[in-house]
Order: structure tokens, then C-alpha cells, then sequence
């Protein structure tokens, strides 16, 4: 049996109040925006269950109820390695990261953007390290908000009686709608409470799984009767044994934390530092709980045999498990959990993607003296110019989600996270430094997905190559002056203290 469209009049109803409620709280956080900073970063006054809640909701994207679970169909026990990266790399993020950019962006100028931070950070006269830092930004973003309107086509499609491009272009423009009119505020608490629904629907479908297969021996009999190791981490698809870099290049997936702007201003935005450890406890334990959940869906769901998925449809694990297995009540309630985690990251994407576009490109290359009414107008508009290059890029059906977020997250975590990272902890850092590592991680993730060297992620060599490049040309310029490493210091004291 190959996957097929289950219609479902009662979704299309409850669809319908999810897709007026998210409209509700984008007009509500309309009137509220009064300036860039508001509609941008919401005047740094999310609290810690807000932003944790925003910050997952925002990051676990499309792929985690569908290219997660359709990876792990395929590849079984292998999926662990990207989950395992992913849990490091957050705790990592939120240990290390979360405090020290949240006290810098503001000792550095009040910046409300990361391009705004890095020029800011090096009290730099010139906006050259804005304007390529914003052109990288919005280049990965538009591809990555493309999967986004691709996942939501491919829900609905199978849902409701619409063709893929029909679906694809409703979901996108309630997305682009409340991300329109209410900014970062209206995102975030959209995020928090997409965020709950997503980790209902992740954590319901394998409990129900289990249940259906007969309890847990049942499903463990079924497990172990899969052989050929699909369940080895250290096998792929086809009963191939991993080399090295494979499962380096799963578990690099971590390493794309620190340069994900969409997560990273959700710790600029925070009420206060003192919050960062309550946001840190909340969302390590959602994501963790998450990511099995969701590679146990594909694991559970190869060996039900009732449905047997190939090509772009193993993607459609999630949602094929929620039309057979559950119960009539409960299926509508998960697949908001799916449009849900759809929704969360592309309406956080669109706005950081326009934000870069407004303040950083705009700003800088129209019109450098533009008043905060126009930024704030031009803004808005930049979310329109994003998701108008982002749906012409996800026209197509076949469109791999899992594909397209791992091109986009390499290029931000390669670009952005060596950058950052030596930013807010390496003092000898220069503005050289740092622009010649973002131009570098940049291009080597271009021309690395072009010829796909050794079958390695294209995250690996980028981020050592940035780091590097980094490190080497910071100790050959000059050093910074003195009032950048006082910035430095009193922002390593906040944190410290």
C-alpha cells in the first residue's frame, strides 16, 4: 500500500479557528509595534517560558515531523546520530551563548539584529561587516522559509482536496499574514503556544503507535524482527556500515546552533539574564523529548506493514501514522501539531530574513538616513519580497525538506557561528578577522554542496574553515582599540558575575 490523500472536512474546520487564532494575535501585536526595535525584537521583554518555548518552537522547523521521521524511517538507528548532535548543540547554545549575547548586544549599541551586533561589537565606522554578514543572512533564509511553504503544501495536499501548489500557497499566506502585521511579538507567543501543540503531537503519535502494534512486547517483537541492523547507529540504509565522516556528518548537525539568527534573537530578546537557566531547563527538556519521539515516528513506522513509502513520500511518515492509526478525535488535534511546527519556524524566518533586508541591506545601501517609520515600514514589506522569492523556490512537489533545511542551516551555523562565537569569547577577535571567516564559511558551503566532497556535510569544512580563517587573520591585524576590549570585558563581567 503506497501513501494516499485522506480527506478530513472536520481538519479543514479546525484548521480554519487555528488559522483565524494566529491571524487574531498578529492584528492584537499590530497596534503594539511602534518602532523597529518592537516589531524586531519586541522591546526585550519575553519571559522565560516565552522565549524557551520560542526558541524550540522556532528551531525544530518542518523536519522535525517530517524530515526527522522520514530520515529515520529509511535509516533507522542512524538517526540518533543527528538527534544526539542536535541536544549538544542546543545545550551548548543555551549555556554559552544565551547570557553573554543578550548582556553584549546591549552594552554594544542596544543592536537588535546579528549584522547590527558584529558592526557594533567592533565600533566599526564602515558597514561593510553588516551589509555581507544581512546578503548572507537573507540568501540562506529564503531558501530555508522554501521548506517551510513546501511542508505546508504537502500537508494539506494530503488532507484536504488541493493540489500541492493550491495548498502551498494558503499555508504560506496565513504565515506571511501574522508575521505581516504583528512583527517579533506576535511570532513569539504564536511560537510558545505552536510550540505546546507541536510537543503534543510529536509525544501522542508513537504512544499511539505502540498501542496499535498490541503494547510494548508486540512492538519490541516487531523491532527485533527488522533486521539487518536498522536499528545499528552505526548502519545506514541498505545494511551499509558508516564510515567516519558519515557520522561526523550527522552529528555536525550541533554544530549549526551557534549561527542560526531565528534562535539566536530569541536570547537577545529575553527579559534579563537571570531568566536564561529556567529558559535553558525548559527547552532542553521539550527538544530532547522531541527529537526521540520524532525518530522514533520513522523507526515505528518502517516496521508497520500495512504502508510501505518510498522517494519523497517517506516524508509523509508523520502524517500517514495520524490518518491510520489514531483515533478519529485526536487526528485533527495532531495534524494542527504538524502545521503548527510548520508555521512556528517559517513566520520566525521571514521576520529575521526581513529584518536583515530592512535594517542591514536597506538601511545601509538605499537609504542610510531612512526614520524608524520607514525601517519599520520597509520591514513589513521585506516579508512580502521574502516570501514571494521563497514560494517561487518550493513550487515544485518534490521538494526534499530535509534536504533544503540541512543547505540552509549549514550556511547560517558556517557563516554566523564561527563569527559569533569569537565575537563574544575571543578578545584579540578584529573585524578583519571576522569578515574575511563569514565571506569564507559562506562560499566554502556553496561550492562544498556543489561537488559534495568526500560525502561529507558541507557544515564540517565550513565551520573549521571560518574558525580558522578567523583566528589567523584577527592575530595578524591590528589589535582592537581599547574601548572594543572594554565593551568586551564589561560583557564577559555581566555574564561572569
Amino acid at each position: 500500500m503506497h501513501l494516499k490523500s485522506f480527506h478530513s472536512d472536520s481538519f479543514l474546520w479546525a484548521a480554519l479557528v487555528y488559522f483565524a487564532a494566529m491571524a487574531c494575535i498578529g492584528l492584537f501585536f499590530c497596534g503594539k509595534s511602534k518602532s523597529v526595535s518592537d516589531y524586531l525584537l519586541g522591546g526585550r521583554k519575553l519571559g522565560a517560558w516565552v522565549t524557551s518555548l520560542s526558541a524550540e518552537a522556532s528551531d525544530m522547523s518542518a523536519w522535525l515531523l517530517m524530515g526527522l521521521p522520514g530520515f529515520a524511517y529509511v535509516a533507522g538507528g542512524a538517526a540518533l546520530w543527528i538527534v544526539g548532535g542536535l541536544i549538544v548543540g542546543t545545550y551548548c547554545n543555551w549555556k554559552f551563548i544565551a547570557g553573554r549575547l543578550r548582556a553584549y548586544t546591549e552594552i554594544a549599541g542596544d543592536s537588535i539584529t546579528i549584522p547590527d551586533f558584529l558592526q557594533k561589537r567592533f565600533c566599526s565606522p564602515s558597514n561593510t561587516i553588516k551589509l555581507i554578514s544581512a546578503v548572507f543572512i537573507f540568501f540562506f533564509f529564503v531558501i530555508y522559509v522554501s521548506s517551510g511553504f513546501a511542508a505546508g503544501g504537502k500537508l494539506f495536499s494530503l488532507i484536504l482536496p488541493l493540489t500541492y501548489r493550491q495548498a502551498m500557497l494558503i499555508s504560506a499566506s496565513v504565515m506571511i499574514f501574522y508575521t505581516f502585521l504583528g512583527g517579533f511579538s506576535a511570532v513569539c507567543w504564536t511560537d510558545a503556544l505552536q510550540g505546546m501543540l507541536m510537543f503534543f503531537a510529536v509525544i501522542a503519535v508513537p504512544i499511539l503507535a505502540i498501542l496499535y502494534f498490541g503494547g510494548v512486547a508486540p512492538t519490541a517483537g516487531l523491532l527485533s524482527a527488522t533486521g539487518d541492523n536498522f536499528l545499528n547507529p552505526m548502519f545506514g540504509t541498505n545494511n551499509t556500515k558508516f564510515g567516519l565522516g558519515e557520522i561526523i556528518s550527522m552529528a555536525a548537525w550541533g554544530l549549526g546552533y551557534f549561527g542560526q539568527p531565528h534562535i539566536l534573537v530569541r536570547f537577545m530578546a529575553i527579559r534579563s539574564n537571570d531568566e536564561i537557566p529556567l529558559a535553558r531547563k525548559i527547552a532542553m527538556h521539550w527538544l530532547t523529548l522531541s527529537l526521540v519521539a520524532a525518530a522514533a515516528v520513522g523507526i515505528l513506522g518502517n516496521v508497520w506493514q500495512e504502508i510501505r513509502l518510498s522517494g519523497g513520500d517517506v516524508e509523509n511518515i508523520f502524517i500517514a501514522m495520524v490518518g491510520n492509526m489514531c483515533p478519529k478525535f485526536l487526528t485533527d488535534v495532531i495534524l494542527l501539531g504538524v502545521l503548527a511546527t510548520i508555521m512556528s519556524t517559517t513566520s520566525s524566518q521571514l521576520l529575521v530574513a526581513a529584518s536583515s533586508f530592512a535594517g542591514d541591506i536597506y538601511g545601509i545601501a538605499v537609504r542610510k538616513n531612512a526614520s524608524p517609520r520607514e525601517l519599520l515600514f520597509v520591514s513589513r514589506m521585506a516579508v512580502l519580497i521574502v516570501s514571494v522569492l521563497s514560494i517561487a523556490l518550493s513550487m515544485s512537489p518534490n521538494t526534499f525538506i530535509l534536504d533544503v533545511v540541512a543547505y540552509a542551516w549549514a550556511g547560517f551555523g558556517a557563516c554566523l557561528g564561527p563569527a559569533l562565537l569569537f565575537a563574544l569569547f575571543f578578545r584579540r577577535t578584529t573585524e578583519n578577522g571576522v569578515l574575511c571567516g563569514i565571506i569564507a564559511g559562506g562560499l566554502c558551503v556553496v561550492i562544498w554542496k556543489k561537488f559534495a566532497f568526500f560525502n561529507l556535510y558541507e557544515i564540517v569544512p565550513a565551520f573549521i574553515l571560518s574558525s580558522a580563517v578567523i583566528f589567523i587573520v584577527s592575530l595578524m591585524d591590528r589589535a582592537p582599540a581599547q574601548n572594543i576590549l572594554q565593551k568586551f570585558d564589561l560583557a564577559r563581567q555581566k555574564t561572569m558575575g
